[in-house]
């Protein structure tokens, strides 16, 4: 099951130094994690003496191959949510479901909101969007704060984590080649439960003690009418997932033996993330563009403004990709498989606990998500026995999402819109971000028994 070959420990010491040059410039310096990324890889390939000339083209190599993939489907996955964020489909999405479920379940109902909601929007963009909707249902029930606001964190931060097309797990999927269509698949059997266990189960027991209201109502916090119906944003939301998700199981189940040439074809290029998000978007365009009264040029311009979010994080995960490429070229990977190995690590459990200590340590869950993806990949090359790929996604994505704190930039960015004391978002967010990687890793590792 696992590898037994001998440690190299002048390499174990350059993995350590360079994933230390890597923390101390994200944390003391304050450099931009890309740069910080890059230097962490020339740093592991001059330890351990690789020629300049490799280096470089080990950077190159390492950055190319990961951004082929990812620049497309993070910039496609983008402009699809900067369309849902301006249409008003978010907001609409959110009262459809609050007046279904009913207002005593109101909880269940923003948690619903977020899972959906942070498939195509960015989890700060979503929240942000959706909390004067926590503040009402505070204001009109008298009910703790943490009661709306939890639910929808969860759901926001779930998706965000498991659930492709969000960045992160398209880009670890990228860096271990895992198969997009199981991420989801699995990411969906993971997130629900471990949704009801922090967005229900916890939130219920944390709100009975901590009671906040919502800040005074202010002019900002008014929306516009949406002519958006629910149908149309689950139409656009669940359309490139439903093609990706098809096309994944006609592959694995042998469908293409019983279909037509031409519709086997056909699915292979509209099931691809690539074809599935251009067909989403053209849909979008439509729907909750021209269709809502929206003009070419203005559209243009949204599509513009959206966009820039996605620059750093395509540049964060092809350093991410160099860094991965690095510890394969010196043959670093090697020797963390030997040292897992010698200690009985298994794969998943690895995976895990390397993204939640670089997630405790920076902050950032995405940093720790490509960090970690890179520290994996080069195992998947030489380990006995390789769980599931979409499996090891879902444990670093668990691991990445652990106890986020005072080094993180959602917890701050939680404290202020729900109105709490770094005290109280540390009971109550912070716990609630340890209970989702705990639970997601416990699914993870259930899950991995059957498949």
């Amino acid at each position: 099951m696992y590898i037994s070959t001998m440690i190299d420990y002048t390499l174990l010491q350059a993995v350590l130094v360079s994933i230390g040059v890597l923390l101390v410039l994200i944390l003391r310096f304050k450099l931009p994690a890309f740069i910080a990324l890059l230097i962490a890889s020339i740093v592991l390939g001059m330890l351990t003496k690789l020629p300049a000339e490799a280096i470089l083209s080990t950077l190159q190599e390492g950055m190319g191959t990961t951004l082929g993939f990812v620049a497309t489907v993070v910039g496609l996955g983008t402009l699809l949510g900067g369309l849902l964020e301006h249409s008003g489909g978010a907001e609409v999405l959110a009262h459809r479901l609050l007046s279904a479920f009913g207002e005593k379940r109101s909880s269940w109902a923003l948690l619903c909101t977020g899972f959906i909601l942070a498939i195509p929007v960015f989890f700060d963009v979503a929240f942000i969007l959706l909390v004067p909707l926590v503040y009402t249902l505070q204001r009109k029930t008298g009910k703790s704060i943490l009661t709306y606001g939890l639910p929808l964190l969860a759901g926001l931060a779930i998706t965000h984590a498991f659930i492709p097309p969000t960045p992160g797990p398209v880009a670890v999927a990228e860096i271990l080649s895992a198969n997009l269509g199981w991420v989801i698949v699995y990411g969906l059997m993971v997130g629900i439960p471990t949704a009801i266990v922090s967005g229900v189960i916890y939130v219920y027991m944390i709100s009975q003690e901590i009671h906040v209201k919502a800040p005074p109502l202010t002019e900002k916090h008014v929306k516009k009418e949406s002519k958006v119906s629910f149908r149309q944003v689950l139409f656009v939301v669940g359309l490139p997932l439903f093609l990706i998700v098809l096309t994944t199981l006609m592959n694995s189940l042998g469908w293409v033996n019983y279909w037509p040439d031409w519709l086997v074809y056909t699915f292979q290029i509209l099931g691809h993330p690539f074809g599935a998000l251009i067909i989403a978007n053209l849909v979008a365009w439509v729907i909750l563009g021209r269709c809502q009264g929206f003009s070419a040029k203005k559209l243009l311009e949204l599509a513009n403004r959206s966009m820039a979010p996605a620059g750093m994080i395509v540049l964060l995960t092809g350093a991410g990709g160099a860094f991965k490429q690095m510890l394969i070229n010196t043959a670093a990977g090697k020797m963390i498989a030997t040292a897992l190995a010698n200690e009985g690590f298994p794969l998943l459990l690895f995976a895990f606990l390397a993204a939640a200590i670089i997630r405790l340590l920076q902050g950032s869950a995405t940093v720790a998500m490509i960090t970690a993806a890179g520290l994996t990949a080069p195992l998947l090359e030489i380990s006995f026995f390789v769980p599931n790929k979409a499996l090891l996604v879902l444990s670093i994505a668990a691991g990445a999402s652990i106890l986020s704190h005072v080094n993180d930039s959602g917890f701050w960015l939680v404290s202020q819109y729900l109105g709490l004391n770094e005290k109280q978002t540390f009971r109550s967010w912070s716990i609630m971000t340890l209970i989702i990687a705990v639970t997601g890793f416990v699914c993870v590792s259930f899950l991995s028994n059957f498949v």
